[in-house]
């Protein structure tokens, strides 16, 4: 196996691992708010329910992503592609509900712009690991 092969192969692996560990912490986080009774809603402030559902039922696709990534799958690429411009769609609607004067967190500005990047990079990274090889 060449370098580039190999250091292809490293990259999958890990935004593999990323992809998983952020679905798992997404679902837990997201569960916790909106199953978890009053006081882990009062507890994260002003929410915005649209965001929050939207990033707890991605959290499932951020694992089926990540194994897929894990197992080479073709598919998985368009699923990463899929979450990520979701991703930067629901930052969008975000933003609108901002600019229109409701409530809102300062973190869920950090956060979703965090799994906008981070999910454009993986998508960028599958796409240069599996499609590429696959051609």
């Amino acid at each position: 196996m060449t370098t580039s092969k190999q250091q292809r192969g490293l990259a999958i692996w890990a935004i593999s691992l990323v992809a998983i560990g952020f679905g798992l912490l997404t679902i837990k986080e997201g569960g916790t708010i909106l199953f978890g009774g009053d006081a882990a809603r009062v507890a994260a402030g002003n929410y915005v329910p649209f965001v929050l559902w939207f990033n707890f039922l991605a959290g499932f696709a951020y694992v089926v992503a990540g194994v897929g990534l894990w197992l080479r799958q073709r598919w998985a690429v368009g699923l990463a592609v899929t979450i990520a411009a979701a991703s930067a769609f629901t930052l969008a609607a975000f933003g609108v509900h901002v600019y229109s004067g409701a409530a809102y967190e300062q973190r869920t500005v950090i956060a979703m712009s965090l799994r906008t990047l981070v999910w454009a990079t993986i998508a960028a990274i599958a796409w240069r690991g599996l499609m590429r090889r696959m051609t």
